[in-house]
């Protein structure tokens, strides 16, 4: 069960950091809405994007919007 949540927590992260950085989103000015991303489906798996909020692989504005960490 561990090498399924930490695939889809792979594959999760690699469909959100890549439709940021298609949208150009890597500033606070520039965030987006991981819908307005266009990631399919942004409120599944809901505690993975936490999860990369909380590793500092996304940025969270205070409206919502995301862009990539450093």
């Amino acid at each position: 069960m561990a090498v399924f949540t930490s695939s889809v927590f792979a594959l999760r992260r690699k469909l959100i950091v890549d439709a940021l950085e298609r949208c150009g989103a890597k500033t606070p000015e520039t965030a987006k809405t991981l819908a307005e991303a266009g990631v399919e489906n942004p409120d599944l798996f809901e505690e993975y994007t936490e999860k990369l909020v909380l590793y500092e692989a996304l940025c969270r504005t205070p409206d919502g919007k995301y862009y990539l960490g450093d």
